[in-house]
């Protein structure tokens, strides 16, 4: 069974389409108006092995905040519709990925139960012109509408371009790991309630 989905977001603050293959291999065509914010989303697809398209128009002209929460949400539902019964899936992911002097440990359980534990010290908050505070909006917006419990703990880091960097491909990876397909329980959904 194929596993991709589509999602769309239209407000009046943002414009938003999103398409994922979860069974791809890592492409990406993402054009959300924020360079920095297009490159972090670049290493989800590349490291999750997941064909991404995000196409985003938001209301930049006051800030990133809507767009960048607006495409987390929107990332979200697509997800959860790529994986409509979780039916021979590993379930949990993690992953630890180093950047130089940064290090960050992402955990994710695709329990149907949204939760976010985000812990990033960034020792500096803007990188360029973005606003580090809305990574945690992003996130926060995944979880709320894909269901699942990710904790996020970036352990190391004096360079706030590497504590992201690795954020986002430790998310990537963690979720490749929970998504793929566990062939000692293909016909299961790896829970003891028999959904999620």
């Amino acid at each position: 069974m194929e596993r991709i989905a589509s999602a769309e977001r239209n407000t009046l603050e943002t414009r938003i389409r999103v398409e994922i293959n979860l069974d791809g291999v890592g492409r990406s065509d993402i054009s959300t108006g924020i360079g920095f914010f297009d490159h972090m989303l670049d290493q989800i697809a590349r490291h999750g092995l997941f064909d991404l398209t995000i196409k985003a128009e938001g209301d930049l002209h006051i800030d990133t905040h809507h767009t960048v929460e607006d495409i987390g949400i929107t990332l979200g539902q697509a997800f959860m519709k790529a994986l409509p019964d979780k039916k021979g899936i590993v379930r949990y992911g993690f992953s630890y990925v180093p950047l130089d002097e940064a290090l960050t440990r992402v955990v994710v359980d695709l329990s149907g139960r949204p939760g976010l534990e985000y812990s990033v010290p960034y020792v500096r908050g803007r990188i360029g012109d973005f606003d580090v505070d809305v990574i945690r909006e992003f996130f926060q917006g995944f979880v709320n509408h894909a269901g699942v419990t990710l904790h996020v703990d970036n352990l190391k880091g004096i360079n706030a371009h590497h504590q992201s960097e690795t954020v986002f491909k430790a998310f990537g990876r963690a979720l490749r790991v929970a998504v793929a397909a566990d062939e000692r329980s293909a016909d299961s959904i790896p829970s003891t309630k028999g959904q999620l």
